[in-house]
Parts: C-alpha cells; structure tokens; sequence
C-alpha cells in the first residue's frame, strides 16, 4: 500500500498543472404567473448545479494538478446577453448556458468562428437536436421527445395503450403535447383526445367543481396525460376527473431529468451534497448544469487537455463515458451532441421506474430507445 501511494503521488507530481475556466451564462427569465406559489422557482437554479459541479471536478483534479475555476454571467431581464457572452468567450471556450432555444441559437451562431462549445443545460426543444441543432451545441437537458419516450415506454409496460390528454395554452405546453402525441404514434398507443385547458378561475377553490365537468365529455381512457410545463394547473387535475383514472405527464407519475426522489445508484450521496452546498433539493436544471460542469471535467481528466477542439472530439466519441447516478454511463449522441442519460418516472415521494424499460431494445444502444435516434435527426451540422 505504501508503495502505491508513493508511486501515485510521484505521478501526480509528474502531472503538469493545468487550469481550467468553465462560464456559466445565463439569462434570466421570469416564470409565468401560476395558479399556486407552494414551489417558487428558486433564483440559482442552474448556478447552484454549476457550482457543484465545480467543487467535484476540482477534487478529481487536485490529484492531477488540475485546477477548475467558475466566470459567471446572470443577465437579468432586458439585460445584455450578447456582451455578456462576448465577455466569457473572451475568458473561457467552454460554457454552459441556461437561456430559452432563441437565446441559445443566437449565441451559437455569433461565435461560430471562435470554437467555444456551449452546453445546453436548460432548453427542452426537440429542434436543437434536430434540423436547428449547431455543432457547437452539446446538451446535458433532456429534449422533450426524451421525457415524452419515456412515458410512452411505461404506459406499454403498464397495458395503459389508450390515451387522452390535456395541454395548457402556453407554447412550452403545446410543445410537451406534441412531444407526447408523437410518442404515442412511436410506440403505437393511441390518443383518443387532446383538450385544451380554458379555464380563468381559481382552481384552488373550484377544482373539485370544475374539472369533473370538463372531464366528462373525454372518451375512455387508460391513462390521462397533462401537458402543464409551468406548472400551473395540473395539480388541480389529480382525484377530481369524471374517469377514475391514472394521470401522468406534468402531474402523477411524471418523466423528469431529476427528482428529489431518486436515490438510488449513488444517486442519493449526490442529492445530498447538492442540500448541503444549496441549501435545497435539487432540480433538473441543476442536475443539467452539473452533468454540463463534470462532462467538461471528466473530457479534462482523459485527454489531459482544455483546448475545445480536443475536448470536443473526446466528448462525441465512444471512449467518452460519465457517471451520472441513474445506473447507466451518460454518453453523447455524435449526431446531434445530445446526452444520452435514462429518465426517472416519479412521483414526488418515489420513483416508479427508470427508463429506458427493460424489453425495450436498441441494435446499438437502448438509452436510443428515448428521443430522436440517429435516423430520425436530420442534424447535419455534427457532419453524421
């Protein structure tokens, strides 16, 4: 044992020191207004993930002599985001952003030239991984297709094929319903209804009222899917629907990148470092924002380098593999940059299952069973 620890320390001294500046860029967006405030959307959600992040990859690090160090950029609302990411290009090429799709595909397209690789850790939409997708873009964020895939998958295992759902009126939930539509058709259930919620009152006081009245006219179903990406009236859906039935999507068994429910595979020991240096749980854009920190970290700890390219190359190809606590090794998709990672289904005090479900395979690999496999992208900018 002495002589390993002698051995190792002398590589380590061997090592040449190497610093690392990961940018955290942000633009802040305020949440819509919603029916209940019970779970306010805390202000460092996503800085929170990064800052952990850091302090992981800067214990691996110290034993290489790699040094991991944070430049961030909150844009406030109406703030300049252009010159804030000018100012972190100019301090670092890797940088994890937490803006909507537009924000991000602007800033892609600004530096282009300046071979920055900026990860995604916020922006669900599917176009990013598809005919919208740069090849400076990587993505720790799940797509939507991914979330909704999943759900599909247990709906098979659970024989609940027939479907109806209700989608909200913001553009994020007509995007989640289409996500949910089009895994349906993937996975052959089918969608007897899609309604939309029109309500204006208080649901707090009239729910119980309500929405049994605009449930009744639903046809059968197995399985009622809400589509409420805010997170404004699909806990009011719950116990009162004409149909006793399950309910899933944005309320009941619900498909996340992360829940404060998951603890198994180690899973646990990370949920609570994150309380510790957070002071809350933790959420899926935080969990995002760390995979984004420790993919550049565990790409540094392999290659021994930080210039972009080499980071890059690393990254998209099959030697790259990272532990991300759900069981399996998170990798990148080299068509489209997106990280593949399995997608807990749960409810706020367990997880039902993990995706993707046994049964469900793939000729390369099953974690291709959620979101747009290579033959469904038609990103080109990745050059496969």
């Amino acid at each position: 044992m002495l002589v390993f620890s002698v051995f190792f320390a002398a590589a380590a001294t061997a090592q040449e020191k190497l610093d690392v500046t990961i940018g955290y860029l942000e633009q802040v967006v305020p949440p819509p207004p919603v029916l209940s405030n019970l779970e306010p959307v805390p202000e460092d959600q996503g800085l929170a993930g990064v800052e952990l992040g850091i302090k992981d990859n800067a214990t691996t690090g110290k034993f290489l002599k790699h040094g991991y160090f944070l430049e961030k950029r909150v844009v406030e609302e109406g703030g300049d985001l252009a010159q804030a990411a000018k100012e972190l290009v100019g301090l670092t090429p890797l940088i994890v952003v937490n803006a909507p799709r537009d924000d991000l595909l602007k800033l892609a397209d600004a530096h282009a030239e300046s071979g920055a690789i900026f990860i995604n850790a916020s922006a669900p939409d599917v176009d990013l991984r598809d005919a919208e997708c740069r090849s400076n873009v990587f993505h720790t964020m799940p797509s939507r297709a991914m979330l909704s895939d999943a759900l599909a998958q247990f709906a098979v295992r659970k024989k609940w094929t027939r479907w109806a759902m209700i989608e909200g009126r913001r553009d994020g939930d007509k995007a989640l319903a289409s996500a949910f539509e089009k895994s349906a058709a993937k996975f052959r259930l089918k969608l007897e209804a899609r309604k939309s919620w029109n309500f204006e009152t208080d649901m707090r006081r009239s729910a119980a009222s309500e929405v049994p009245i605009f449930t009744q006219d639903l046809p059968d179903h197995d399985l009622l899917v809400v589509a409420d990406e805010a997170d404004d009236f699909a806990r009011y859906i719950a116990y009162h629907t004409w149909l006793p039935r399950p309910i899933a999507g944005s309320e009941g068994v619900v498909p996340s990148t992360w829940s404060a429910s998951v603890e198994q595979h180690g899973a646990a020991q990370l949920q609570s470092r994150f309380r510790k240096s957070a002071g809350r749980d933790m959420r899926p854009v935080d969990y995002a924002a760390w995979l984004a920190v420790r993919a550049i970290g565990e790409a540094v700890t392999r290659t021994k380098a930080r210039d972009p390219r080499t980071l890059r190359d690393y990254m998209v190809s099959d030697k790259f593999e990272l532990a991300a606590f759900k069981g399996r090794k998170a990798t990148f998709r080299g068509w489209n940059g997106q990280m593949r990672q399995p997608i807990p289904l749960s409810h706020p005090r367990a997880v039902v299952a993990l995706a993707p479900l046994e049964g469900f395979l793939h000729r390369r690999n099953e974690l291709d069973t959620l979101g747009l496999d290579k033959p469904e992208s038609a990103c080109a900018a990745f050059g496969n």
